[in-house]
């Protein structure tokens, strides 16, 4: 975001609604994406949390400190003229999903898995209506096409605002099912997030923690909360 003004320029930040959405001003003056399109985002809660990251900013803007704003760009600038192909990309982890490759040993961490993962799987099943599979070991075992299909019609069919928020609770997550899960308020983010490092928490553990690796964890963990956040903003 280059071309964003790199000391504050204004004073007054509104929102107004429009055609299609809200946009947000300042001093009068529409926002506009990195691409030079009209930041006109579907809700007024999105559109108020983009504003109050503008209008937090002090003399100099951090874009780092606007992961609403810079969602909301994403969405505009790349999903929405990528959605198929950002959907496609996403409906691949719907047959080699996280929830689904368990551990052959020890049989503890085979128990663990298999009490925390699943519940999510079954949820899947009753909201979802697919059943995928757990498989032993790291080989790739393909799930049933139907449910495949099934899951690449419900990715399909999100706005480009939900889906790139749905890009992060995947990509993050490693698991399609619990970007579902964690979109549609199965249970609170956070613990959908613990289902995910699950592997990760077993291993600490065992071997104690790897700070480098439990830092970027919660880079990503940080990154997952804002995208369920932004999610819900979208709806």
């Amino acid at each position: 975001m280059s071309e964003w003004a790199q000391k504050r320029f204004w004073k007054q930040v509104d929102v107004a609604a429009t055609e299609g959405g809200f946009v947000i001003t300042l001093d009068g003056r529409q926002v506009k994406t990195p691409a030079k399109a009209l930041l006109c985002v579907p809700t007024r809660a999105m559109a108020d949390a983009v504003a109050a990251e503008w209008d937090a900013q002090g003399e100099s803007v951090d874009p780092l400190s606007m992961p609403t704003t810079r969602s909301a760009n994403a969405a505009i600038d790349k999903v929405s003229h990528q959605h198929g192909e950002v959907s496609d990309m996403l409906a691949e982890y719907g047959d080699s999903d996280l929830l689904c490759y368990r551990a052959e040993t020890p049989a503890e961490l085979v128990a663990r898995q298999a009490q925390l993962w699943d519940p999510a799987l079954a949820w899947a099943e009753e909201s979802l209506g697919v059943r995928l599979a757990p498989r032993s070991g790291l080989l790739h075992v393909a799930q049933d096409p139907d449910d495949v299909a099934k899951l690449r019609g419900l990715v399909h069919e999100m706005t480009a605002f939900q889906l790139a928020a749905f890009h992060d609770l995947v990509g993050m997550s490693g698991s399609l099912i619990l970007g579902f899960a964690a979109a549609r308020g199965w249970r609170p983010a956070d613990e959908i997030w613990a289902l995910s490092r699950l592997d990760e928490q077993w291993q600490e553990e065992q071997w104690g923690r790897d700070d480098e690796a439990h830092a970027t964890a919660e880079l990503k963990r940080e990154a997952f909360m804002h995208a369920k956040r932004f999610y819900d903003f979208s709806k």
